[in-house]
């Protein structure tokens, strides 16, 4: 009767040891490189030796992979339900603002990693993160374009990517800010920038 419980803590401890070497690999890839991190450094940032690794991802490039796929995928599904709750399109702009606000606040090191070593990843996973991408920017130009239906959609691509650009550069200068300051700073520059300002 107890094989369930036991395979379900099991389960649970074998999700918990993955999501923390990710975040160890978040925060050493951030500070070192991809390149100068080694497996032994990963095990040793969660506790456990270098092959133990091994039980999770097959090697470095699949944690590498499994960082920059996972967070691509969570911004997908978060910006969709940010659009899915509100038939509004300033509504969705609002939010989908505010979504990636607290997105680039929490995950400075992660974005660090993606601007810097998108191309250490081998092609296949390269490509699927290059799609989310784009399918992230599409959601905010679909929901743009509703806002201003009279600009074409070259120029609210733009839009976006530069607004990508303020919000995910900002916070590796702004650690020392308080966090709800430089919240309340970025939402009001983006929707600016949006074309959405005293929203």
């Amino acid at each position: 009767m107890s094989a369930p419980i036991e395979t379900t803590s099991r389960s649970r401890a074998k999700a918990e040891r993955r999501a923390a070497l990710l975040s160890a690999a978040g925060t050493l890839f951030a500070q070192s490189g991809f390149n100068k991190v080694s497996i032994e450094d990963l095990g040793a940032a969660v506790g456990v030796s270098g092959p133990a690794v091994y039980r999770h991802f097959n090697g470095k490039q699949a944690v590498l992979a499994a960082l920059l796929i996972d967070v691509s995928e969570d911004l997908v599904a978060g910006g969709d339900a940010v659009v899915s709750a509100t038939t509004d399109a300033a509504g969705a702009l609002q939010g989908l603002v505010r979504f990636h606000v607290q997105f680039a606040l929490s995950n400075p090191d992660v974005i660090r990693v993606q601007d810097r070593d998108l191309d250490s990843l081998a092609e296949a996973a390269r490509h699927r993160v290059r799609l989310l991408q784009r399918e992230y920017v599409e959601l905010w130009v679909h929901v743009l374009k509703r806002v201003h239906p009279e600009v074409d959609l070259a120029l609210l691509r733009i839009r976006a990517h530069a607004t990508f650009g303020l919000l995910n550069s900002t916070p590796h200068s702004a650690r020392a800010s308080s966090k709800a300051a430089v919240r309340a700073l970025l939402e009001e520059m983006a929707l600016a920038a949006l074309g959405l300002p005293g929203a």
